[in-house]
């Protein structure tokens, strides 16, 4: 049995063993159980929900809030865990709000438990992380290596970009670019063709700050290609990637990726070149893929229409150009993967699943990529249609998805030169 653990005033954990532990999928609370948990795994970080009060099991089965700590006194506060890369989240965290506070961070909050002394967190590991292990990433000489590339490119304003958000947003994809090495994502796009809910890069003012700042330039072919070119020659597993959370729809910018392209392999034959897309500006997207793109990853939260709008908010496209992107892609024998952003209590309904499972079968895509969406799960679900139906479970849906023949299941872009 998983007990309830909280956070109380005095900033210390407890574990609270006269409640169970308790999960969140859509709008319902469930017990934790050993399906959904594993260890705490090493780079997972313990965060709390801001105004969010803990809720547990009594041993009868009703489902309680924990509004004090009943040993140091003052509030108890709920937690979750924020993953490391490779785990894929089961279950969120299960705590009340007052509906006066404001939309939580764009964070994937997951939830923790604890038994026989351990910390589990509701999570299931998807994939194989050692490069993404963040103990390769803000190393000591980081700092160093970002000067040198500024240094060596002055003029060149996307390691410009990039250098901020390798040093202040810690991301991995840009730090990769200075280390040359594995993945390293370019930004070349400064609008979008959606409104997503949880964009990383834009939110309305009312709603919960992004994380980070969108690239404002349109960088030139030559300022691409100039990035492109030793990152892809820096040895085995080199892969660009276009479209990063920091920038917009990448085939937006379709005649700049087509030049830079173009440029890079009349120089260089060697690593892959990737671009993130949201796959709804078909055009362009598909003369990317005819310019010599190795691989593209198709970000999906739904294969049925009326939740990808929801939440995708398309400006001038439906989930029927991004079937016929994703199509073309196939057809011209690109590496294809959907990059799935999967939501406990959403992701895993029987229809969606369904759904999932038959776009995937239909289009032939190669690998699925799960991808934890971070948002706060009252400010999804309130714009999204009603008719929940029954769910089958994040690890369900895993297992269906591995059922598709020829399909792989993850978490990361493979290299394919």
């Amino acid at each position: 049995m998983y007990h309830l653990i909280f956070a109380g005033d005095d900033g210390q954990l407890y574990d609270y063993r006269s409640l169970r532990a308790t999960g969140r999928t859509g709008d319902r609370f469930v017990e934790l159980t050993e399906e959904d948990m594993e260890k705490l795994p090493a780079g997972a970080s313990l965060v709390m929900v801001p105004g969010g009060v803990p809720v547990g099991m009594t041993r009868d089965g009703h489902f309680t809030t924990l509004e004090y700590n009943p040993w140091a006194g003052g509030r108890s506060w709920a937690f979750g865990a924020l993953l490391p890369q490779g785990y894929t989240r089961t279950l969120l965290p299960s705590y009340i709000r007052s509906s006066q506070e404001k939309p939580l961070p764009l964070m994937g909050y997951t939830a923790v438990a604890c038994r026989d002394g351990e910390l589990y967190v509701a999570a299931r590991r998807t994939d194989e992380p050692e490069r993404w292990d963040p103990v390769h990433y803000d190393t000591a000489d980081l700092p160093a290596l970002v000067q040198d590339k500024l240094n060596s490119f002055p003029q060149n304003r996307i390691f410009n970009h990039l250098a901020r958000c390798a040093l202040e947003y810690h991301c991995f994809t840009a730090q990769n670019i200075f280390y040359g090495r594995w993945e390293g994502g370019i930004p070349v796009s400064p609008v979008c063709n959606a409104r997503c809910l949880g964009c990383i890069s834009l939110q309305p003012a009312e709603c919960c700050p992004s994380p980070q700042a969108r690239i404002k330039f349109n960088p030139t072919a030559e300022e691409v290609a100039e990035v492109m070119v030793p990152h892809l020659r820096s040895g085995e597993g080199a892969i660009i990637s276009f479209g990063q959370g920091c920038e917009g729809e990448p085939a937006l910018a379709a005649a700049t990726v087509l030049k830079a392209i173009e440029s890079a392999r009349e120089s260089t034959d060697r690593g892959t070149i990737n671009m993130n897309s949201n796959g709804g500006y078909t055009a362009g997207f598909t003369d990317i893929c005819r310019a010599g793109l190795d691989a593209v990853r198709v970000s999906l939260i739904s294969a049925r229409q009326d939740t990808y709008e929801a939440y995708c908010r398309p400006r001038g496209y439906s989930l029927a150009d991004v079937r016929r992107s994703i199509t073309a892609a196939v057809s011209l024998g690109v590496y294809t993967s959907i990059n799935l952003l999967v939501f406990p209590g959403l992701t895993d309904r029987e229809v969606e699943v369904k759904a999932l499972v038959d776009f995937a079968r239909d289009t032939g895509v190669n690998l699925v990529q799960l991808r934890n969406l971070n948002i706060d799960p009252d400010l999804l679900f309130r714009h999204l249609p009603g008719g929940a139906g029954e769910m089958i479970g994040i690890p369900g849906l895993i297992e269906a998805l591995k059922e598709v023949p020829g399909l792989s299941v993850g978490n990361f872009s493979r290299p394919v030169r």
